[in-house]
């Protein structure tokens, strides 16, 4: 062995730290916030401990918690008063997610980021327009382009609430491009896309299902999620919506899919995000009541691998536990 080439020189606690080839910190971080207009008092997520939805009333305050750990940024999920087949709450001007982002950008200094998506808003919980007979035959889901026009119908409610950002979230062909013409055309060509640009059809989103009462009612979604088994299909959709204007490329999950970041990160000068989801949040907190695991440290590592993978933006549940100890 050639002993010259001694790597432990550089692992002794003066030096460590200057030669970290990552660091991760608290504005690397998108902390979610679910916001519940069917209630008025804040309600704990029974499967994401330390999680809550809360009320529109609740939202400034939620945030300003939030803001106190160091993280600048929030993602804004919503539960309607009511569903119907299309969702319609999910564009309606007095929405859940339209009212608490006012008074969110009104009231705090957060970057707030909203979830464009329908499934939370259907009575059915897919994410767009059904197919005749979807519910029978498991070969049909959603109307691709008769959903397009709802999410860019969101964009805009939501861009005039006053998001700083809009995150499409359920990978129907050619959403992007939509929203940006959408957008544009209404005046807010300042808002920018964060697009799920490969979100595959996993099983690590029972929770956030529960949290945000979007599972559906019938079927699943590989119909328009992606195939957990493809990754040459990811860097094509990923090229899509880079085409269509997309200004920052979400990978979800994260975890199970550093790969996909790291081909992204590769191939892309724009941005990338990762989503550290709720069964990937869960999962390390199921392991650390155990005792299996010191729940502190695997966290950290979890989001360290996540940005040592290629991620700038991190959309986490464990966003104001770290971010304290950053």
């Amino acid at each position: 062995m050639d002993m010259t080439r001694r790597p432990r020189r550089l692992r002794t606690d003066g030096v460590r730290p200057l030669v970290r080839e990552t660091d991760l910190a608290a504005s690397d971080l998108i902390a979610p916030v679910f916001v519940d207009a069917t209630t008025d008092e804040r309600v704990p997520i029974e499967t994401m401990p330390g999680h809550e939805r809360v009320p529109v009333s609740e939202a400034v305050a939620r945030v300003e918690e939030i803001r106190e750990t160091g993280v600048e940024a929030v993602m804004l999920f919503g539960v309607p008063e009511s569903k119907d087949e299309r969702g319609s709450r999910a564009w309606a001007e007095d929405g859940v997610v339209q009212e608490a982002a006012r008074q969110i950008t009104a009231e705090t200094d957060a970057y707030v980021v909203t979830d464009v998506c329908l499934c939370e808003y259907t009575d059915h919980g897919h994410c767009g327009v059904l197919e005749d007979d979807a519910a029978e035959d498991p070969t049909l889901t959603v109307r691709n382009d008769e959903t397009l026009e709802l999410l860019g119908d969101i964009a805009v409610s939501h861009a005039r609430a006053g998001a700083d950002m809009v995150a499409p979230s359920g990978m129907i062909d050619g959403m992007v491009g939509a929203i940006r013409g959408a957008l544009d055309e209404d005046g807010h060509t300042e808002v920018p896309i964060m697009s799920y640009a490969a979100k595959f059809e996993s099983a690590f989103y029972g929770p956030f299902r529960d949290a945000a009462d979007g599972a559906p009612s019938f079927g699943d979604r590989r119909h328009y999620q992606m195939d957990p088994a493809n990754a040459r299909e990811a860097r094509r959709e990923v090229s899509l919506d880079v085409e269509q204007g997309a200004d920052v490329l979400m990978v979800k999950p994260a975890l199970p899919y550093l790969d996909i970041v790291a081909q992204v990160r590769e191939r892309h000068d724009h941005p990338v995000a990762a989503y550290n989801v709720s069964g990937e949040y869960a999962m390390l907190h199921a392991a650390a009541e155990k005792g299996w695991l010191d729940l502190e440290s695997v966290a950290s590592e979890s989001l360290l691998s996540i940005k040592r993978a290629g991620a700038d933006l991190i959309l986490t549940y464990f966003a104001e536990d770290v971010a304290d100890r950053l």
